[in-house]
């Protein structure tokens, strides 16, 4: 866990804790449907973390899964979090209507866009 403070124009970090993966038991979303970027680390007791961002905390979520799935194999349980997020090979696929269903729509939209202004000869 790092500590982050800005001094004037210079910014500081500090490591106020470490931990080992071996020991991580669960990751806890805490809420699956909302933009929150809160979220429980559960070890021989739990902490209650924040991320800068939701995005940042499923990038975390997703590094120490992958991490953990290279050097551990062991099972990591992954709560509250949208499953569509953690994989990384599911990012078109989406159950609830978001931006990234609106992107795949733009997508495609542009590419017929392009094709329909190619000149025929």
């Amino acid at each position: 866990m790092v500590k982050h403070w800005r001094v004037d124009r210079e910014e500081k970090y500090e490591i106020v804790e470490k931990w080992f993966l071996k020991d991580l038991e669960m990751i806890d979303g805490k809420e699956a449907d909302t933009d929150n970027p809160c979220f429980d680390m559960h070890f021989h007791k739990v902490y209650s973390l924040e991320a800068h961002s939701c995005a940042s905390k499923y990038t975390f979520a997703r590094t120490l899964n992958k991490l953990n799935a290279r050097y551990l194999k062991k099972d990591l349980k992954i709560v509250n979090f949208d499953d569509t997020y953690l994989n990384d090979d599911s990012i078109w696929s989406s159950n609830n209507r978001d931006c990234l269903v609106l992107m795949r729509i733009c997508f495609y939209a542009f590419n017929l866009l392009c094709l329909s202004l190619w000149p025929l000869s």
